[in-house]
């Protein structure tokens, strides 16, 4: 299967998924197996969780879209799912929701160094992120921040 048919899905399903008030994370054909899987991972386009109703209201539009393009000419499985959990921060709302977690901040110093520090995430604003280091509160210039990510306690 070539990236044109992919490409070609793709693009019908965005046209779906947007009608849906939904995107496609990711659309992924599983070739190597029999029959063929295609994998797709949406979200909302307003940042909500993903339920197992939005997934339901995917399928039957985006198998029918599928079915009518005649770009697949072998059975397959369709399989829609949502990103799941992420251990990146990147939206407002899992800087508030992790507040107080561990976590890992690279940082991209002005000397071209990539940084990595510990600490328990304090506050984030647009500005700056805040982060526990032991007990001393460290702000960070957001600009400064390459990626935030959870992790595990260390002692």
């Amino acid at each position: 299967m070539d990236k044109n048919t992919k490409d070609n899905l793709e693009i019908l399903l965005k046209g779906v998924a947007k009608e849906l008030n939904l995107e496609i994370h990711s659309l992924n054909l599983l070739t190597n197996q029999s029959p063929i899987i295609i994998k797709i991972i949406i979200k909302k386009t307003n940042e909500e969780d993903i339920t197992l109703n939005d997934c339901s209201r995917f399928n039957n539009p985006a198998s029918n879209i599928i079915e009518n393009s005649n770009l697949l000419k072998c059975s397959y499985v369709l399989e829609i799912s949502s990103q799941g959990v992420s251990d990146e921060l990147t939206s407002e709302r899992d800087f508030k929701t992790f507040k107080g977690f561990p976590v890992n901040v690279e940082l991209n110093q002005r000397n071209s160094q990539t940084k990595f520090l510990y600490g328990l995430l304090y506050e984030k604003s647009k500005d700056y992120l805040a982060i526990n280091i032991k007990g001393k509160i460290k702000k960070i210039p957001f600009k400064e921040v390459l990626k935030v990510s959870l992790c595990t306690l260390k002692d």
